[in-house]
């Protein structure tokens, strides 16, 4: 399974590589792209997102033919193992020229993300992880390590599907315990940080599968505790963090109601 694991892992490197630099591409000439926007508020998608998960999945169609993929911008139906890719994580930063944005690739197993990969093009980082087969930064074996301890620096994602009163309190609690608050409007970047040792995790109440699964992946091979919830309605939420992270974030009220996998 290791190895499988691992072959899966190098592979979705790769196809993250080359979307990377087509998105690249596109961010190079962001200015002449169309863009709609989609149901949720401030929620964009470009010519971009669509012509990146299309060559996402002719891919992941070479390499592992007949197997599920789901993506953000097409769709797709879920299996008990199945892709699932985000083209272009942050998608407002990517308009705005903010080189917070990223590519996301997740392979989940059973409900686990098991693989990931992300890049951050413009920031020349890519991150390939598999569970029990190690993670790669740019193509080298890597081990998160914190080189200077005690920052406390923590990104929360957000969502227009959010409690805010509850993400208020989470905030105010953060700042009460002496944690810096950071927020990228990026999942897969601030997961990458968190696996860099650059944040000390990343905490998102709602979300989606296609935001966390390669993240979740990497962050936890690197070592950090990844807890993955499901709501009602069909989002996530994430926490993922050092021990210390998730004790001062959480109430063991809203530990107990996001399923650790």
């Amino acid at each position: 399974m290791t190895l499988a694991r691992m072959a899966r892992r190098d592979a979705a490197s790769e196809i993250v590589k080359a979307a990377a630099n087509d998105a690249l591409g596109f961010f190079s000439q962001r200015a002449g792209l169309a863009v709609e926007t989609k149901a949720g508020p401030r929620d964009f998608v470009s010519d971009a997102d669509r012509t990146i998960e299309t060559r996402v999945r002719a891919l992941l169609a070479e390499r592992f033919p007949g197997e599920a993929v789901v993506g953000e911008e097409a769709g797709g139906e879920t299996a008990a193992r199945y892709w699932i890719v985000d083209p272009i994580d942050g998608t407002s930063n990517f308009l705005a020229g903010s080189p917070l944005w990223g590519v996301s690739l997740g392979f989940v197993e059973e409900g686990e993300p098991t693989v990931g990969a992300i890049a951050a093009p413009c920031l020349g980082e890519l991150m390939a992880g598999a569970k029990g087969a190690g993670v790669l930064r740019n193509g080298v074996p890597f081990e998160r390590r914190v080189t200077v301890e005690g920052l406390g620096l923590v990104s929360l994602g957000d969502s227009p599907g959010e409690d805010l009163e509850a993400a208020i309190a989470l905030q105010r609690r953060l700042r009460e315990r002496n944690w810096i608050v950071e927020s990228f409007h990026c999942t897969s970047v601030s997961m990458l940080f968190a696996a860099l040792g650059r944040f000390d995790g990343h905490i998102q109440p709602v979300t989606t599968m296609w935001d966390i699964a390669g993240g979740a992946a990497i962050c936890r091979e690197l070592g950090l505790e990844v807890e993955i919830g499901q709501h009602a309605d069909g989002a996530y939420a994430i926490h993922a963090g050092t021990a210390a992270l998730l004790r001062d974030a959480l109430e063991e009220g809203e530990r107990a109601g996001v399923a650790a996998q």
